[in-house]
């Protein structure tokens, strides 16, 4: 189930071909700094002295069926499986300036926008921002009047989300369709439950190889 949300509130929910038809996302998608991928290789060990290299083949099946033995691979299925939660959202009262910065603090190119009650009203990145965070000194005299503006200004509004079970090809299809960097997940009442963006996708199939993702 995807839902459409706007400043106005609800939109639209409905399937992925219902939504296709609808053709509410403004905003054209740019491609995005992906955050580096974290490292959780573990240091090598070293290979005990003496013994023959079939002795260490044995040893090494025994030590992975023990660990399959108790570590028991779930298929990632859906959206809630991949996503980033709690998700970082930006206010959408929040200035242009203001928006850059939170972003760069996070260190993410891209965010869903939410009102004061906390429910979706759009989505902003850093392509959107950028000719407004300039360079530029704070404090300049030509900086004021353009950064003060809401993020409102120049986010994508009305924004598709997803419901935290739909099917993870079902939201790469719909990332695929509008073009957007990633999906806010939400409940049904507009609340924003976690953010699923395209590296989310790669680094979950990456790191669970087979591709259960596709099971």
């Amino acid at each position: 189930m995807f839902h459409v949300h706007g400043i106005q509130g609800w939109v639209f929910s409905g399937t992925l071909e219902q939504l296709r038809q609808q053709q509410l996302v403004t905003g054209p998608a740019r491609v995005r700094r992906t955050a580096p991928m974290g490292a959780d290789a573990s240091p090598s060990t070293a290979l005990p002295s003496g013994g023959s290299g079939h002795a260490l083949g044995v040893e090494a099946v025994q030590a992975y069926g023990q660990a399959a033995a108790t570590h028991v691979r779930r298929p990632l299925t859906c959206a809630a499986d991949v996503m980033s939660s709690p998700a970082f959202t930006v206010p959408a009262e929040a200035s242009l300036r203001a928006a850059w910065q939170m972003l760069a603090r996070q260190g993410i190119s891209q965010a869903p926008v939410v009102d004061a009650e906390g429910r979706l009203v759009g989505m902003v990145g850093r392509a959107e921002l950028m000719p407004a965070a300039s360079l530029e000194p704070p404090g300049a005299a030509s900086e004021s009047a353009r950064l003060s503006q809401p993020v409102t200004a120049v986010m994508w509004s009305p924004v598709p989300s997803t419901a935290p079970d739909t099917d993870l090809r079902r939201v790469a299809a719909l990332l695929l369709h509008t073009g957007l960097p990633g999906v806010p997940v939400s409940g049904d009442g507009g609340e924003v439950l976690g953010f699923v963006s395209r590296t989310d996708l790669l680094r979950a199939l990456a790191a669970d190889p087979p591709l259960d993702v596709w099971g």
